[in-house]
């Protein structure tokens, strides 16, 4: 799979520590930064690429890393299209995917460590849209109140 990850400064060790297991499990990733660690930057910068690279379909997934996953979370939702969703556990990685078609986890590159990172992204990329008729009709309410914010 074509994997985007992006972190500001908050996530960077988890970041490359994802790309590493990422590449060694057959994902083509494409890193949206930070490139370096600079504890001035701000994850706008790196997420609103991220996000865009998501809904263009440059990307099949992505993930999103800050200090605690809220700001990536909050920040990746701002873009039209997106169903990003701050995780800390296996079944919300899974389900958020399967009955929410989520298509970019968010994390906290210092609340989860990376063990437990790499189990919520493999469970988040293991998982498939159900494709079921309420899950349908749920995300079509959603992308209306997109729609009203046009």
């Amino acid at each position: 799979m074509r994997v985007g990850i992006a972190t500001d400064h908050g996530g960077f060790g988890l970041k490359e520590e994802l790309i590493t297991r990422l590449q060694a499990a057959g994902h083509e990733i494409v890193d949206f930064g930070a490139y370096e660690m600079n504890a001035h930057d701000d994850y706008p910068d790196f997420v609103v690429p991220l996000a865009e690279a998501v809904v263009a379909g440059e990307v099949e997934r992505g993930v999103a890393i800050c200090g605690s996953g809220v700001g990536a979370s909050v920040c990746a939702n701002k873009i039209a299209g997106i169903r990003a969703a701050l995780v800390h556990d296996h079944f919300s990685a899974q389900q958020g995917v399967e009955d929410d078609h989520l298509n970019i986890i968010c994390m906290g590159g210092r609340t989860v460590g990376p063990a437990v990172a790499w189990d919520l992204v493999q469970a988040f990329l293991g998982a498939e849209f159900s494709q079921a008729a309420r899950h349908l009709r749920r995300l079509a309410k959603v992308e209306r109140l997109e729609s009203a914010r046009s």
